[in-house]
């Protein structure tokens, strides 16, 4: 991969976002913690330095090793890095008078400066530090200031190194996309050679040369990043792929059938495995949580272990890993400790002695749906709500039965064609109901009922790290509940669930 783009992580909550912005130009980007660079630094055509919680005058500060990069590389420092090449280069970096926190405007801006090239003065930044830099580093030349921060940007004569006190990868910062493309492409000269179909033509060549003529299983869970996974896959290897996709019983209802029927369509090679009963007396009795998913976990694998057995020499295990996964196993923090474990259901166990592919490696959500949708990936696939790992077991609070199973089913076929059918579906980024523990009084016809309560979810959100309920219509609401309480046996009370995430989960259990 030529024309790559290096960001340096100094453990800063918008690292990730600096990729996406890269990346929504159309320009490839890697994200390495800044004190574990990669062995091979001559494909990368840029470096960016990220912000970071730590302040440069800290004993325990990031302190990198820049010696391959500065002056090398065109360079870009945003924030900390802003104020680490001010702070070790002969400039000085103090704690700040006035606050530095959220929306600015730029009040100055040097005249015929490439860096800021269709940018006005009075255009919004977002600033987010403690610290400011009072005098430029050696060789420094200011770019632009706002009233509060004179030394906003600046760069270094005789380097192609650019620094900025505020955040062009947030979306406050109104001109910050044009700041990236004037860095990257006009004064970096990055192609913008990124793009679904490049990378499509570009993966499966690679896979075809990893895999040569090796056999690859691979679980399909129905969902996006598994789906899209065995696409590419199926271009490289053709019939040498086989996917297996497990039915633990615990899917929406009719999901088994209609997942491989869709499958069948797209030509994958795919075998469907009803293992229901398996799952269900596994998960007999047990209401903890995390126990539940560690049952589900642990007998997808036996399944999933016995149907690899059953195909010859597989010498290949895919996952639809992608790169937000990555990120977090390479942290400067480390891996989160915080990971629930149904997010690693169907990974290698020790005695499968698989290789591992994963295509979608370098990939966040929004391209994955964008390289899918390149291959001809049906839209309604591709626009599936997230579903968890475990499926109905952490929406069913305490102990699953057949007959819980069925009553959620019911329920969450009503909800979810409904939002279908209002024309809701792809407003909402995840919709469901959750099953609760309780049963409540209720008269039906003359007659006295004491039955379950289910809570109906739907949120908004781009990542599912934070989510915010939706204002669903009083009549779509009114509709939805009069048909679960009508046609679904066992249930006599639907409430709506308006907390927002965080605090509360986006599942409930």
């Amino acid at each position: 991969m030529q024309n790559n783009v290096l960001i340096l992580d100094f453990g800063s909550q918008y690292t990730q976002l600096i990729a996406r912005r890269v990346r929504e130009l159309n320009i490839f980007c890697e994200i390495y913690p800044y004190n574990n660079l990669p062995d091979d630094l001559s494909s990368y055509k840029a470096v960016i330095l990220s912000g970071s919680p730590f302040s440069v005058r800290a004993e325990d500060a990031p302190h990198p090793d820049l010696s391959q990069i500065r002056g090398k590389v065109p360079m870009l420092a945003v924030c900390y890095g802003a104020q680490y090449l001010a702070h070790f280069g002969g400039g000085e970096v103090a704690p700040s008078n006035t606050r530095e926190y959220g929306r600015a405007n730029l009040s100055f801006i040097a005249e015929n400066e490439l860096f800021f090239e269709d940018i006005s003065v009075g255009s919004q930044v977002w600033m987010s530090h403690s610290d400011t830099i009072k005098q430029l580093p050696e060789n420094g030349v200011i770019l632009a200031s706002t009233n509060d921060v004179q030394n906003a940007s600046y760069k270094i004569e005789g380097e192609t190194t650019y620094a900025i006190q505020f955040h062009p990868e947030v979306y406050h910062s109104t001109d910050g996309k044009q700041l990236l493309e004037n860095f990257l492409v006009k004064i970096a000269g990055v192609e913008q050679s990124w793009t679904p179909d490049n990378f499509v033509d570009m993966t499966v060549a690679e896979l075809k040369q990893q895999l040569g003529n090796e056999r690859v299983v691979l679980g399909l869970s129905g969902g996006v990043d598994s789906t899209v996974a065995a696409v590419l896959l199926n271009k490289a290897i053709g019939d040498n792929l086989y996917c297996i996709f497990v039915n633990n019983g615990l899917l929406r209802k009719n999901e088994f059938q209609s997942v491989l029927d869709q499958y069948e369509g797209m030509g994958l090679n795919v075998k469907g495995v009803d293992a229901s009963e398996r799952f269900l007396d596994a998960l007999a009795g047990v209401e903890d949580p995390e126990l539940k998913r560690k049952a589900i976990g642990r007998v997808f694998i036996e399944v999933f272990d016995d149907e690899a057995h059953e195909i010859k020499d597989v010498k290949w295990l895919g996952q639809g890993t992608i790169y937000p996964d990555v990120i977090e196993s390479i942290s400067v923090n480390g891996p989160s400790a915080t990971i629930k474990s149904h997010h690693n259901v169907g990974g290698l166990p020790d005695f499968m002695k698989l290789k591992i592919v994963e295509p979608l490696k370098m990939l966040f959500k929004d391209e994955v749906r964008r390289v899918g949708a390149s291959m001809g990936i049906d839209p309604e696939l591709l626009g599936r709500h997230p579903f968890p790992g475990p499926g109905l077991a952490i929406r069913i609070l305490g102990d699953i039965t057949a007959e819980k199973v069925r009553i959620l089913q019911e329920v969450d076929a009503i909800f979810i064609n409904g939002l279908k059918e209002w024309g809701l579906y792809d407003k909402v980024w995840q919709a469901g109901a959750m099953l609760l523990p309780v049963n409540s009084v209720g008269v039906m016809g003359d007659e006295r009922t004491y039955e379950k309560c289910v809570a109906l979810r739907a949120v908004e959100s781009t990542d599912g790290m934070t989510a915010d309920w939706v204002n669903l219509p009083y009549e779509f609401l009114q509709k939805t509940s009069n048909d679960i309480i009508n046609k679904v046996k066992g249930v006599n009370r639907v409430v709506y669930d308006i907390s927002s995430k965080p605090p509360a989960t986006i599942e409930w259990e």
